[in-house]
């Protein structure tokens, strides 16, 4: 089979022959027609991710046939549509995944292949309504979003939430499904482009949060003043900004950190937590019964993830530095054939 291998760091990754993937019992092996990348897959790359193995075929998401099953397996899998929860091994714990836990691509071989094996635990049928792109950009981002706004963040319908560097994958998921469940959104960006988009997909607005003063900017444009206006805040970044979002967090809101691309949180003052009862928390992938939840969301709503690109599979190396470029507005995809 073809497939896409990362054999040193820092360096770009092959289109290589591989052996195809053997079933074994309680497994399924899945031909995949689409995959989809995330940040992680780059971090990969450039050697910023813990525990890095190689060589190994990356990528996380993923949707395809179930071509092969294994003993124990059901049959009437063979031929299904199926989606890829890429999350392996969380564990008993909802609260927390085990020391087991590991994201497919990594240091397992991933999607970025034809085929791919897999325990049929983890695979989905595949909602109709969505193509094989718009299923295999949904996992990884899905999960993360429903975790962060449901199970993390306690989303109610009718509540203000702020997003924070729409434009992402996981960010643009959370807008859909926080609309979806009845809330009011406003986003954040550094792209005129990115806050017009997000609003035509149902924001209510969004500030630059390279402004200087882009709290104030969005209290002044949402009415919150210095009592802070967001119930909920979904944020990626971390950083120097976080801070700010502490201004404009509502009394007794909820702060849900998933990611650190602006790197540690400074100057955090704690009579701003303490005083407004303020809820901060982190979150990460999630449990099997979140991604089913995810998905029975998804569909009853007919969430369609936003695609910005689809790439062959023999381009993935300009896919990935698409995404390193942070240009992108949704999910870069890839199509195999």
């Amino acid at each position: 089979m073809k497939a896409i291998i990362l054999r040193d760091l820092h360096q770009p990754v092959e289109l290589a022959d591989m052996p195809q993937p053997k079933v074994d019992a309680g497994e399924v092996v899945v031909q995949l027609k689409a995959a989809a990348l995330n940040h992680r897959d780059v971090y990969v790359q450039q050697g910023r991710y813990p525990g890095i193995k190689l060589p190994v075929i990356l990528g996380s998401d993923g949707a395809g046939f179930v071509a092969e099953v294994g003993e124990g397996v059901n049959t009437q899998w063979l031929g299904k549509a199926v989606m890829i929860n890429p999350g392996l091994h969380w564990g008993n714990n909802p609260a927390f995944y085990s020391p087991q836990f590991r994201i497919l691509g990594m240091p397992d071989d991933g999607t970025f292949a034809e085929y791919i094996r897999i325990n049929a635990q983890y695979i989905y049928p595949k909602p109709d309504y969505l193509s094989f792109e718009e299923a295999a950009a949904m996992p990884l981002g899905g999960v993360t979003a429903w975790r962060a706004l449901m199970t993390r963040g306690r989303l109610q319908a009718g509540e203000r939430v702020l997003i924070t560097g729409i434009g992402g994958g996981v960010a643009l998921l959370a807008l859909q499904i926080s609309l979806a469940a009845g809330a009011e959104v406003w986003v954040t960006s550094a792209s005129a482009e990115k806050l017009r988009r997000a609003i035509a997909l149902g924001a209510k607005g969004g500030v630059n949060y390279r402004e200087a003063d882009w709290a104030k900017t969005l209290m002044v444009q949402t009415g919150g003043g210095k009592a802070g206006y967001f119930d909920l805040i979904i944020d990626s970044a971390g950083g120097p900004g976080f801070a700010k979002l502490l201004d404009v967090a509502a009394s007794g809101g909820r702060i849900v950190i998933y990611g650190g691309t602006a790197g540690n949180l400074t100057d955090l003052l704690a009579p701003r937590i303490f005083f407004k009862h303020l809820d901060i928390m982190g979150s990460t992938m999630g449990t099997g019964e979140e991604f089913a939840a995810m998905l029975e969301f998804i569909e009853a709503n007919q969430v369609k993830p936003v695609i910005d690109t689809v790439y062959p599979l023999a381009d993935t190396e300009a896919a990935l530095r698409k995404m390193e470029s942070a240009t992108q507005y949704g999910k870069i995809g890839l199509s195999i054939a």
